[in-house]
């Protein structure tokens, strides 16, 4: 029986943190260690800064200095990973690299659950979550990729669009 692979927090030195991610990825690639580092992540998101009077869009890293790796950990693959230039270790007590609980990988948001619907855009839906609970709606728009639906609702005799996440509607049996 295999297990599966666990996200571990590798901390970096700072500045390092695309450098190291693609160092561990060649060294997957060269030493054929695929069935034991599945992947390799820093987290970034997509932030609107006004320079110059000038917006831009840029990619700021959400935790400087650190990179995630989807991992089994074995003596070989925590060697590999702790060896690479500009790793300065792994996160958790002592050497003892502790992996992310499935709370914390949620919340990062690191693993895209494909979510499965069974309504589609015209489909009536009952509201099942919220403020709006109860209320029946028209799906307008499926955003399966960031898990939203929105929903027109007649409320006081006008049509509101309503954006909810996936989980909050249900089909009408």
């Amino acid at each position: 029986m295999s297990e599966a692979p666990k996200w571990y927090v590798v901390h970096t030195y700072s500045g390092y943190e695309n450098k190291v991610a693609s160092d561990i990825e060649n060294a997957v690639e060269n030493r054929k260690l695929h069935d034991l580092i599945a992947g390799v992540m820093v987290p970034t998101e997509k932030v609107v800064e006004i320079k110059d009077n000038k917006k831009r869009e840029v990619e700021r890293k959400i935790f400087p200095g650190y990179v995630l790796v989807n991992m089994i950990m074995t003596d070989d693959s925590w060697y590999v990973v702790r060896n690479i230039r500009g790793v300065t270790g792994f996160v958790g007590p002592g050497s003892k690299p502790v992996p992310l609980s499935d709370e914390e990988v949620a919340a990062l948001g690191v693993e895209k659950k494909q979510v499965e619907v069974n309504f589609e855009v015209g489909d009536s839906v009952k509201i099942i979550d919220g403020y709006l609970d109860g209320f029946i709606g028209v799906v307008e728009e499926l955003d399966t990729e960031r898990n939203m639906v929105k929903v027109v609702v007649s409320m006081f005799g006008r049509e509101t669009p309503v954006e909810l996440e996936l989980d909050q509607v249900e089909t009408i049996e």
